[in-house]
């Protein structure tokens, strides 16, 4: 399922509006007590593992990978290379070697055990490694030698997945491209060949997937930009389909370290139950009430692809939907296959082994499966650290996700200041007997809102109150 980001677009200088919203975010960090900056004794053996770091001998610089990631970025988890293989396809992944920068119960262990993950504010990344290694020594940015994990997937013609293996190696990214040139040099016809052959495999993966009845949900990503004057502009940014393609070679690595795992039953994977019949059916009669057309052997996964968040009825049942995508969480295993391995939205056993710059999860998970990979044992510091990672992931991902919250909260109200007293448009996405939640169509606003109407109806809101500073918004149904 898609997670709803801000990306906050700040002004120069900022506006009242602004100054507010910058306190507010530093506030939220303060509440969620999410670490500032680095403790001295992390940065320097950061800077003494960057010197003295134990590097692969393998040597795939001959490989010309790419990487493909948001503009601003700097901490870059992967690069790919993608080339025909008789009727099929080898796929190459590079995923950061941050294992080489991290000594075992050292300083940078604990502390990235302490955060969990990076969390991300609209005005900054709080980090999980120091930008010495994050943005430095282990980002695989463009023209630079990096140690990193080099995953090896052989697909079939249909790009179903032959044969895995990942190892050590030293890598030189090429190119680093952005997710809208990718998109605009394919759909131009100028692509090189790594792009073309992106989107066919994209392609024929997100075919494999609805054919194996798996589920993304189409959830919008908000864009804020502050105008300098004190006020806002909120959008919704639509996908671009080469962040899709992009997302099937990450998911293809990470069916590929759960299959590792599996056979060699040691490891932790990303889990989530299927969903549960009743709320199936329950979705099943919102859309029936909806009016939107659900052919009784169209499988809920494939249904979800065909809703469009421009048409309001639709948007509604987007935001329903999220009650499908539950339980998710983290499944350690040694010795004994866990009962429940999959993940349904994936629709097949799944393990995080592509962000270790980001996700602490990461790093152990490609430890555990380079060595299942070589047939050596897994490293016994590994061995005892994975049975503490689910609740570490699970804490970690409950304060990024309140945090989140709550930045979106203030900049929402940050949108809604300047409306006070104004009525806006809206669609009604969900309701129970305390109100409505609406999202507003021209200020990509979604919040609570007193007052009656039927999910998916387009109804007229007033804003009663807004404030930078709680990040509260008072509205009301008004017609």
């Amino acid at each position: 399922m898609a997670k709803r980001h801000i990306v906050y677009r700040r002004a120069e200088p900022p506006g009242d509006a602004g100054v507010a919203l910058a306190q507010r975010f530093e506030a939220i960090r303060k509440e969620f007590e999410v670490p500032p900056e680095f403790p001295s004794d992390v940065v320097a053996e950061a800077t003494r593992a960057v010197a003295s770091a134990e590097l692969p001998t393998a040597d795939a610089t001959d490989i010309p990978f790419i990487t493909i990631d948001p503009a601003t970025s700097m901490d870059l988890d992967q690069a790919m290379h993608i080339e025909r293989q008789g009727d099929g396809y080898r796929v190459r992944y590079a995923i950061a070697d941050v294992p080489a920068f991290v000594r075992p119960e050292g300083a940078i262990d604990a502390e990235s055990r302490r955060r969990g993950q990076t969390i991300y504010c609209p005005d900054k990344r709080v980090q999980l490694h120091p930008k010495e290694i994050s943005e430095g020594a282990a980002s695989l940015l463009p023209d630079e030698v990096r140690p990193a994990f080099v995953w090896d997937l052989v697909l079939a013609a249909d790009g179903e997945g032959v044969e895995v293996s990942v190892a050590r190696a030293m890598v030189r990214s090429v190119r680093r491209y952005d997710y809208v040139e990718v998109q605009r040099l394919v759909d131009d016809g100028s692509a090189e060949d790594v792009l073309a052959l992106l989107r066919e495999v994209g392609e024929k993966r997100i075919a494999l997937e609805a054919k194996r009845g798996g589920a993304s949900l189409p959830m919008p990503e908000q864009e804020v930009a502050e105008d300098g004057k004190g006020g806002f502009r909120v959008s919704f940014r639509p996908l671009l389909p080469s962040e899709d393609w992009n997302a099937q070679i990450s998911l293809l690595a990470g069916m590929g370290a759960a299959d590792l795992m599996l056979r060699g039953k040691v490891g932790i994977l990303r889990t989530m139950p299927d969903p549960d019949p009743r709320d199936v059916k329950r979705f099943r009669r919102q859309a029936s009430a909806a009016g939107v057309p659900w052919p009784e052997k169209l499988a809920y996964g494939e249904f979800l692809r065909t809703l469009d968040r421009a048409k309001p009825e639709h948007l509604a049942l987007i935001h329903e939907a999220t009650t499908l995508f539950r339980g998710a969480g983290y499944t350690y295993f040694n010795g004994e296959v866990p009962k429940q391995p999959n993940h349904a939205a994936v629709a097949n056993p799944y393990a995080h082994v592509t962000a270790p710059l980001r996700r602490l999860v990461d790093r152990f998970g490609l430890v555990v499966c380079e060595a299942l990979s070589a047939g050596t044992e897994v490293p016994p510091w590994a061995l005892t650290a994975l049975p503490t990672v689910p609740a570490i992931m699970t804490t970690s991902d409950r304060k990024a996700g309140g945090v989140e919250r709550a930045c979106t909260d203030a900049v929402e109200a940050a949108e809604l200041r300047s409306l006070i007293g104004s009525t806006v448009e809206g669609v009604v996405v969900d309701q129970n007997d305390r109100g409505v939640v609406v999202q507003l169509i021209d200020l990509a606003v979604v919040a609570k809102a007193t007052g009656r109407a039927d999910e998916g109806a387009t109804v007229q809101v007033r804003v009663d109150a807004a404030e930078i500073e709680t990040g509260k918004v008072a509205l009301s149904v008004v017609g």
